[in-house]
């Protein structure tokens, strides 16, 4: 069963059977229960109608006279009837709308006040319900004698009744199933119309005549409905920076190409020539480094696990450690374990890997990377800074070393593209920012705010 709305439907339907057939169940046992203990009343108090009518005779037995309050016990076959044995079990007295039919027995009963009631058949058949109830009658002074009453009543109009009872109850369950069910899938499909938008909407942006999901979506769709958002910006992000990155690279060659293809068409010297194209094919080789680093960011991934830095600064400075061998500087990582990072890893390794590669540069003996979570205007960020005891940024040239191929000392080795890779993650990518200043151990402090969701800066 592939659809939603069937799989949910049919559940609805399931519970909503078994609630009302549980209902109707109960409801049917409550109203036989209720009939029966009235069934129950009603001969109880046809025994005590007896009772005041009875009388002792000429010979001190107690008999009923042919006239009773009850005008059924005096029609044959009016489905009420009554007798009354003496404790030995013989019949002393029965209502003439008895005749013909012998009521059924009960165990003895021999105690006065003993009260029986069951649904017994009378000796032709007939269903009854049928309420015992024995008495001790005073006969003399100071000598008594047991007598039972029975009273009986035909259970066709019991039957009757709970039939009837049953008949409107399951006929209004049923009808009320029908309409509950019709009104369950009107609101089924009206509770899963965000999620037809969605798939129109996602239908829409193949086509390519919408760019990302609308926004009025009910709330448990909104976190679904931004990281589909969050990916199709970051999809375009990518393409954007790609095209961007060989529109740059084309552009960047041109001129080494030019340069080169002048040189050998002007016939110059060999010594010069050869030292023109090694300028140049280093230029263009530096350009197509910093190119492919800046298309290769892969940039905050939704959806993305959580990163630990702790460990990705540990592997970057182990590394430092062995290429700056000879200066031996003291580095060290103050990051705790439960600092995490939103994004690729080749992107924290880039920036950290950069920041740190430059302040192994300039520092005298230490170099100090921190990370750790804030949160900036309500929004959640993670802020990176490396800093060193090296002769520190000037304020005034700290903008400019953010500029591709900028270099504070020309003498150090290096491409001056490490920090412009690095502010182009931060801010394009990241959509935080890169702060250059000074530090506690007297030299630069190169700060980047990472931001976990797209904003103003």
């Amino acid at each position: 069963m592939r659809s939603l709305r069937s799989r949910l439907l049919i559940g609805a339907s399931i519970v909503l059977a078994a609630f009302l057939g549980l209902t109707g169940l109960s409801l049917d046992r409550a109203f036989r229960d209720s009939a029966l203990a009235a069934v129950q009343d009603r001969l109880r108090a046809q025994v005590y109608m007896l009772l005041g009518a009875a009388n002792p005779d000429a010979f001190n037995r107690l008999t009923l006279p042919q006239a009773l309050p009850e005008a059924r016990f005096s029609t044959p076959d009016s489905g009420l009837y009554a007798d009354l044995m003496d404790s030995q079990g013989a019949l002393v007295w029965h209502s003439p709308s008895s005749l013909g039919l012998a009521l059924p027995f009960f165990p003895a009963v021999r105690n006065p006040g003993d009260t029986q009631f069951a649904p017994l058949d009378a000796s032709d058949g007939t269903p009854l319900f049928v309420l015992a109830f024995t008495v001790s009658w005073e006969i003399t002074r100071n000598q008594y004698q047991l007598y039972t009453f029975r009273v009986a009543e035909a259970r066709q109009d019991f039957d009757d009744q709970v039939w009837s009872f049953r008949r409107g109850l399951w006929g209004w369950l049923l009808a009320s199933t029908g309409v509950l069910l019709a009104a369950q899938g009107l609101i089924l499909r009206w509770s899963l119309q965000p999620l037809r938008q969605v798939a129109a909407e996602v239908k829409e942006i193949e086509t390519g005549r919408r760019d990302e999901l609308s926004g009025g979506y009910p709330e448990e769709l909104q976190p679904l409905t931004m990281n589909l958002n969050a990916l199709l910006r970051q999809g375009r992000t990518h393409l954007e920076r790609y095209r961007n990155a060989l529109g740059d690279l084309a552009h960047s060659l041109k001129t080494p190409l030019a340069v080169a293809r002048g040189a050998l068409e002007n016939d110059a010297d060999p010594g010069e020539l050869r030292r023109t194209l090694s300028e140049q094919m280093e230029r263009m080789n530096h350009t197509v480094d910093y190119q492919l680093q800046r298309a290769a960011a892969a940039g905050r991934i939704a959806l993305s696990a959580p990163l630990p830095v702790a460990p990705v600064a540990r592997k970057i400075l182990d590394s430092l450690a062995k290429v700056y061998a000879n200066r031996a500087p003291h580095l060290r990582a103050e990051i705790a374990a439960t600092t995490v990072f939103y994004g690729d890893e080749g992107d924290l390794l880039e920036i950290l890997g950069n920041l740190a590669d430059n302040a192994c540069k300039w520092c005298h003996r230490q170099v100090v990377v921190r990370a750790h979570p804030a949160d900036h205007d309500g929004r959640m960020e993670l802020v990176v800074e490396v800093e060193d005891d090296g002769p520190g940024i000037p304020a005034d040239q700290a903008p400019l070393l953010l500029n591709r191929g900028q270099r504070a000392d020309p003498t150090v080795a290096g491409q001056g593209i490490g920090l412009a890779v690095v502010r182009d993650l931060v801010e394009e990518v990241y959509y935080g920012r890169l702060e250059i200043g000074q530090g506690a151990l007297g030299g630069a402090r190169v700060r980047a705010r990472l931001r976990f969701q797209a904003g103003n800066s």
